[in-house]
């Protein structure tokens, strides 16, 4: 099971340790439900930490314009175990998306200081 916490802007946040070869960084990062991908993270953070670069994808955002996103490999920690995952480049917060959440059970406290837990399906 995973822990995270709502911030004062009611915006769900989840540490996340995110590694590549030797570099391992915490972030906090979002939960976005309106986002189908892996992870979103600022062009400083996939620099530091070395991200293999994989291609581009064209998304929709929410109010229906389409951007193209580089796109790296890394590692994450999820649920106690490395997954390899896609992580978009994008100048904002890191986002969770819910492609990462796949197969989980989120639970959010929607209130400042609220409690958010992940946990793995039974299914």
């Amino acid at each position: 099971m995973m822990q995270g916490r709502v911030n004062q802007n009611c915006e769900a946040i989840l540490p996340i340790v995110i590694k590549n070869n030797s570099i391992t960084q915490q972030v906090d990062a979002v939960i976005d439900t309106g986002f189908s991908g892996f992870l979103t993270l600022p062009s400083d953070i996939i620099s530091t930490l070395q991200l293999s670069w994989e291609g581009r994808d064209i998304a929709t955002l929410g109010d229906g314009i389409f951007c193209t996103f580089e796109v790296y490999t890394g590692l994450v920690i999820w649920d106690g175990e490395y997954h390899e995952i896609y992580i978009n480049e994008s100048e904002t917060i890191p986002l969770i998306g819910m492609r990462l959440l796949r197969t989980y059970d989120l639970h959010i406290h929607t209130i400042e200081g609220g409690l958010v837990t992940i946990k793995k399906l039974s299914i």
